[in-house]
């Protein structure tokens, strides 16, 4: 019997790409293909690229140099590029990068498998030429779902959408999807795509326009992700407050929330990419109401100075930005909130940055993400005259950054004395015990480390009492004996 293929899947960027690399893993996995973690095992290494910014690009192609320095030296025979680096620029990064063996735009993903076997065979498949996706389907969002069956939509992949031939493994009820890891949290996306035009972003352009994925869908992948272990949901997409605009409801979220919440062995979902200008009161009752859902919010402010946010084609203020947060915690006081904002950006003065951090003092904010700008090719931004120097932009950044630093820091002080429910992700003799409490999302925020690792085991969530600090994460003591769950001791 011949010995089977074996590939690694690299994960760069955000939760989507995560989830997009579980799907490409499910096609491999079901046409024969063996899973390895590591590349250096590994026939074919691919490497799910980011494409946002300038720096989340030289980390993929770094990614990518090192894959390829496997050649030659183990098992690897190429390297591969996917994911939104590689659909942006397509044979533009091919020529700029001969150690990509292949560049694989969204369409390939359905015949991922021939497409590396032509690879490993030492074929060549031509690298796509970038377009602009948000003209692949209707400007009109309810002409969408049936226009989307031919166009490429990473991560919403059914076993119907399997070559002839090729059956899944995981049996009928999977969704198209292999789990990379053993973590009790795991992304299901909502939707591709997005319809905001801010003037600093290029996503659209190569994600598309927004389409949401079938609430049965959803759901269904949910209830086979708890029955893979799976304790915590976290629902993505590039703006969650938009799905089911385009089946026809645009609070579907409100409704197939405490659907989720309710998935026998799902005992958190949390929902992320919250556009301020969009949240409406009955979106924040069911947040901060729902069993199971974690009152968290995850809002993209940007900036809070208004002729700042009108050149980014967004919405809001100051005082509307917080009037929204002080909405939020009259409902839930202990709800989580997070958001990321842009300094430097083309025309921002003196006086707007002091508006920004009138802001950040006063929104209490859990996890404070802050970013330079720079030039986004194809962004309206980049065609601006108003640019600030870049010395100045690097002086913003990391008096902004200073402030974030201390505030989250404030932020969590503040929480000392309270109770959390602690999903535990990690016990082990050189990083004791740890986790996330219901206000920190994995990854981008914070997280809790325990005084005793006592009776703790991966998976369970256990309440404990925030005792102290050490920056944006907490200490706290495991109460209920250290080994039973809060769900466990109310029965």
């Amino acid at each position: 019997m011949p010995e089977r293929r074996t590939v690694a899947l690299v994960t760069l960027g955000c939760a989507r790409n995560e989830v997009d690399s579980e799907e490409l893993a499910g096609r491999l996995e079901a046409d024969g293909w063996q899973l390895v973690e590591d590349a250096e095992q590994a026939d074919v290494a691919v490497v799910n690229t980011c494409g946002f910014v300038e720096a989340a690009k030289k980390d993929s192609v770094d990614a990518l140099l090192e894959a390829n320095d496997l050649k030659g030296h183990g098992r690897t025979q190429a390297v591969v590029a996917v994911g939104c680096m590689a659909e942006r620029y397509g044979k533009e990064l091919a020529e700029a990068l001969p150690e990509a063996d292949g560049v694989l735009g969204f369409d390939d993903y359905a015949d991922i498998s021939d497409r590396l076997q032509t690879i490993l065979n030492g074929g060549i498949h031509a690298s796509h030429t970038p377009r602009d996706r948000r003209k692949l389907l209707p400007i009109s969002p309810a002409e969408r779902q049936t226009a989307g069956e031919d166009v490429a939509l990473p991560g919403h992949g059914a076993p119907t959408d399997l070559p002839e031939g090729v059956a899944p493994v995981s049996g009928p009820r999977a969704p198209l999807r292999r789990r990379l890891d053993g973590a009790p949290v795991a992304s299901v996306k909502l939707a591709s795509g997005c319809d905001r035009r801010c003037t600093f972003c290029a996503i659209p352009s190569f994600r598309g326009s927004f389409i949401s994925r079938r609430p049965s869908d959803v759901l269904n992948e949910a209830r086979w992700l708890a029955e893979q272990g799976v304790k915590e949901v976290m629902l993505v997409s590039e703006n969650n407050t938009s799905y089911g605009k385009d089946l026809g409801d645009i609070r579907l979220l409100e409704t197939m929330l405490p659907e989720l919440a309710e998935i026998d062995g799902i005992e958190r979902v949390r929902v992320s990419y919250l556009q301020p200008a969009e949240m409406r009161p009955g979106l924040i009752d069911v947040l901060t109401s729902t069993p199971n859902v974690a009152p968290y919010f995850d809002l993209s402010f940007q900036h809070s100075a208004p002729d700042v946010l009108r050149s980014m084609r967004r919405f809001g203020d100051t005082d509307r930005f917080l009037e929204l947060l002080d909405t939020i915690r009259a409902k839930a006081p202990a709800a989580g909130v997070r958001s990321n904002f842009i300094v430097g950006f083309p025309g921002e003065s003196e006086a707007d940055l002091a508006e920004l951090e009138r802001f950040l003092t006063g929104a209490r904010l859990d996890a404070i993400g802050v970013f330079g700008y720079s030039d986004e090719e194809g962004t309206e931004a980049a065609t601006y005259e108003n640019k600030l120097d870049e010395d100045v932009v690097a002086e913003r950044l990391a008096r902004v950054s200073r402030l974030a630093e201390e505030l989250v820091a404030q932020r969590a002080e503040e929480r000392v004395g309270e109770t959390v429910h602690v999903l535990v992700e990690g016990v082990d003799d050189e990083d004791g015990a740890y986790g996330r409490a219901a206000h920190q999302a994995p990854e981008t925020d914070g997280q809790v480390l325990f005084t005793s690792g006592e009776g703790l085991t991966v998976g369970r969530i256990v309440e404990a009492k925030v005792v102290g600090t050490e920056g944006v994460d907490l200490v706290a003591e495991p109460l209920l004996g250290s080994f039973e769950s809060a769900e466990e001791a109310a029965r």
